[in-house]
């Protein structure tokens, strides 16, 4: 029964991730948590799992047609290594309940950033021929970089719905690009969360690759059709979810605990 349930939750979580991308992870937690029983600190490794393989997988075709900013990627990640290393040892001196009021705050602030539109571009640090003012832009990216880092070490989240405002907002670089560049920093920043939190997996192998396996085939399985679905209605439906969700983890730690 258990491994039914990782399996079906897992192709749920996994389909979210292929359809709305980085942002669809932010339910793997709570999942792992609350409907499959697991401690936060095997979830939390589990759910970087789930984000690096899905991330690397869906930056293959990225690669392909060069919508990867590199340079910016290579800041964005070695901050965000560090962060993510500092939210994992971070993470290990706090009580669980504190780890998933923070998260419940993540949930917010991520369902907000689905609810708006990320179609504006800033012109920070851009110059006038369309490339990127690297005396600006390194500036912005660090602290940025390095923040998004330690919510991947200490909440297991990939960041997505943060890097991709800040690369389109607040650096001024293309959606299209902006997303490529935003998987490869996720991959990043989960391998090196993966291998600070390696000793957390391992407690239920059967139930944490049922569920890992399931959300990977279903991320694949969606991203085949994410160009045919309203992506935009769907994100607004899933922010109300993440709502929901992250309401449900505030009642259950400060209420019912």
């Amino acid at each position: 029964m258990a491994l039914t349930l990782a399996l079906t939750l897992g192709v749920a979580v996994g389909i979210l991730l292929g359809l709305l991308g980085g942002g669809g992870s932010i339910l793997a937690v709570p999942v792992l948590v609350y409907a499959l029983g697991l401690p936060l600190s095997e979830a939390i490794p589990t759910s970087l799992l789930v984000i690096g393989v899905a991330s690397a997988t869906g930056a293959i075709p990225k690669v392909r047609a060069r919508l990867i900013e590199w340079r910016l990627a290579g800041i964005f990640a070695a901050t965000g290594i560090i962060g993510t290393l500092a939210g994992t040892a971070l993470g290990r001196h706090l009580p669980d309940t504190a780890v998933m009021i923070g998260f419940a705050i993540v949930m917010i602030i991520a369902g907000t950033r689905m609810l708006r539109s990320n179609d504006d571009v800033g012109t920070a640090c851009r110059t006038g021929n369309s490339g990127i003012n690297w005396r600006r832009c390194a500036p912005r990216s660090i602290p940025t970089g390095f923040g998004v880092g330690v919510l991947t070490g200490l909440f297991g989240v990939g960041g997505g719905f943060l890097i991709i405002p800040a690369l389109v907002l607040l650096l001024g670089i293309e959606m299209s690009v902006a997303v490529g560049t935003s998987l490869v920093i996720i991959v990043a920043n989960s391998a090196a969360g993966l291998i600070a939190q390696a000793d957390g997996l391992g407690g239920n192998w059967a139930l944490t690759s049922a569920f890992a396996g399931a959300a990977i085939a279903g991320s694949l399985a969606a991203g085949q059709f994410s160009n045919r679905v309203d992506t935009d209605r769907l994100r607004q439906w899933f922010a109300y979810l993440v709502f929901a969700v992250a309401g449900y983890v505030l009642l259950d730690t400060l209420v019912l605990s």
